[in-house]
């Protein structure tokens, strides 16, 4: 399966979209490097599209997404009536094209935050073309934005239509092949979970193991090749950012804070954070605290 990843924030943003009807030998209109992207959802019929040298058959309850970087083409007229839906939105940050979700993942490197609030990026996979997810409430989406099309002029109807877009676009990544998950990447994620949820408590890579049923250097590879880091890395850092949060929002010591977030000696906790914050705990607070 293809799919199309996109780096955000910022998040992909909604221009304009319609409803279509293609009558028998109707083809899609042809264009070169929109600079945009064109979304396809058929309701009834069948589209016969072309992107540069490969051609889809949209057949009902199934979308396609166009590049806005390719030349796309009606390959054939349309052989029975056609209801389709298209949607035109705009990738502001960066987007590529991948071939899986391997090489997708494998693009990701480990989750290094900067300090203070600065947004923290994270990946979008989207399937090029595939059948819905849930047709009948993506359709209903967009018939919300297609009758919401006359009032665009109003701000209040724009934040409508962006909070709508996005939602649909939850629906289209839902809608990649649950199968192209590899066995890796759902390790990975279960890993991730159980470091999430007992982050408080000690844990060694042999107990991560046991918990998940999988050899710990399985565990070790799968989260490097999803995350950028091993297990344990994986839990110090996510350790290091509910500190930042206590050290925010709270007016715990640090020492209690340590404590709080799996550090049982003090000293330990304020050498990691300083070697990934760049600054002590302390520093920290008296810095980006509201006070």
């Amino acid at each position: 399966m293809d799919l199309l990843q996109f780096t955000l924030p910022p998040l992909p943003h909604y221009i304009a979209s319609g409803f279509m009807i293609g009558e028998v030998g109707d083809r899609h209109v042809s264009r070169r490097g929109i600079g945009i992207f064109d979304l396809l959802f058929v309701r009834k019929g069948c589209l016969s599209i072309g992107e540069e040298d490969r051609t889809y058959a949209v057949t009902a309850d199934s979308f396609l997404i166009l590049r806005p970087d390719c030349y796309h083409y009606g390959a054939e007229g349309c052989a029975e009536r056609t209801e389709y839906f298209w949607l035109h939105f705009h990738a502001a940050g960066s987007w590529s094209a991948q071939a899986d979700a391997l090489s997708a993942g494998a693009a990701e490197g480990p989750d290094d935050d900067p300090p203070g609030f600065a947004a923290r990026p994270f990946p979008l996979l989207l399937p090029q073309f595939a059948r819905a997810h849930q047709p009948r409430k993506l359709e209903e989406l967009l018939l919300q934005l297609v009758k919401l099309e006359p009032g665009a002029h109003q701000a209040a109807v724009r934040l409508k239509e962006q909070a709508l877009f996005l939602e649909a676009v939850q629906l289209l990544a839902a809608s990649a092949d649950p199968h192209r998950l590899s066995p890796a990447t759902a390790c990975a994620e279960k890993a991730a979970a159980y470091l999430r949820s007992h982050y408080r408590s000690d844990i060694t890579a042999k107990e991560l193991g046991e918990r998940l049923n999988f050899h710990p250097v399985y565990i070790a590879r799968c989260m490097r090749q999803e995350y950028g880091c091993a297990p344990m890395e994986y839990l110090l850092r996510y350790r290091i950012e509910q500190s930042k949060r206590l050290l925010l929002q709270t007016d715990h010591p640090i020492a209690r804070i340590a404590e709080e977030v799996g550090f049982h000696q003090p000293p330990y906790f304020s050498y990691r954070f300083a070697k990934l914050e760049g600054m002590s705990p302390r520093r920290y607070r008296e810095r980006f605290s509201r006070g």
